[in-house]
Formats: structure tokens, sequence, C-alpha cells
């Protein structure tokens, strides 16, 4: 195509279809003045790159500029979204902390507790699960503190060996 016929055909292109290619784009855009020059421009120059179309009656040469507009909007849309751009006015929900390895912490502590003797389990439960000192646990079970304290010894020994035949470990 010689340097003439490209303007005429830029020329014919503009004053036929560019200001009902700005509206359309317009409107696809969302008002965005900006992108709708980009598209409109990206329009044109495929439609200068595609002579033929103006060879086709002007609603079908319109129809194909709507089309290639739609299109390149649409383009402009997936990439956006691969990209994984999201506006938001809020900012992204915090993290929640998965309390589910502490629960199974507590059901493999249960268990090793299940399986302590009487008397050592109560020492562990008044002294570390309620937070009883000896002398409030001492008194609580009509015993002497030494024996709380030796039981209590005992007992953690006891649970320790439990916990790592379950597979717990520090």
């Amino acid at each position: 195509m010689s340097e003439g016929a490209e303007d005429q055909l830029m020329r014919a292109l503009h004053d036929e279809h560019a200001a009902a290619l700005w509206s359309f784009a317009l409107q696809l855009t969302g008002g965005d003045r900006a992108r709708a020059e980009d598209v409109t421009q990206e329009t044109l120059l495929r439609a200068w790159r595609h002579p033929g179309v103006l060879d086709q009656s002007a609603r079908s040469a319109r129809s194909w500029l709507f089309t290639v507009a739609r299109r390149i909007v649409i383009d402009g849309w997936r990439s956006a979204a691969a990209r994984a751009e999201i506006t938001t006015d809020a900012p992204p929900e915090q993290a929640v902390p998965d309390d589910t390895e502490r629960a199974v912490q507590g059901w493999l502590v249960a268990d090793a507790l299940s399986e302590l003797s009487e008397r050592h389990r109560e020492v562990v439960v008044l002294c570390y699960f309620q937070g009883l000192s000896v002398a409030e646990a001492a008194a609580r079970l009509g015993i002497a503190e030494g024996t709380v304290k030796s039981r209590t010894h005992y007992a953690l020994r006891a649970l320790r060996l439990a916990l790592e035949e379950k597979g717990v470990t520090r």
C-alpha cells in the first residue's frame, strides 16, 4: 500500500468511525478515558494493518472495529486477572492461626495423663493445670507438702516417658 493510500485509509477510519469507537471504548472501560484512548488507538492500528476492513460496508467495518475493541478490553482484563491485580478498599483478611496442632497435643497429653496412677495424675492436674501451689495442693489432698513434691517429680518423669512412647518430643 502506498503512503498516500495509508493516509487516506487512516483519514477514512478516523472520519467515519473514530468518534463512535471512542464512545464504545469509553463504555467498555467503565469511563476510564486513558484506557479508552489506548483501546481506540490499538483498534485503529489493527484496522490500518488490515486495510480490507474498509472495503466492506460502513456498517460491517464498524462492527469489525467494535469487535476488535471489545476483544482488546477483554484481553486486558484477562491479563490483569492472570497477574492477580486485585483492587479493594479494604485490606485482605488476616490469617487465622490454626489450632489443630495444639488440639492434637492436648489429646496426646490427656491420653498420657490417663496412663499415670491416680495419685500421680491428681498432683499434676492440681499443680500444673489448675495452677495450685504445693501447699495448696497438699491442703486439698490432705497430704504433706513433701509428698506432693515427690509425687510431682515422679509423675512428670512418667508423663515424659508416656509422651515419648507416643512420639512426642521436646
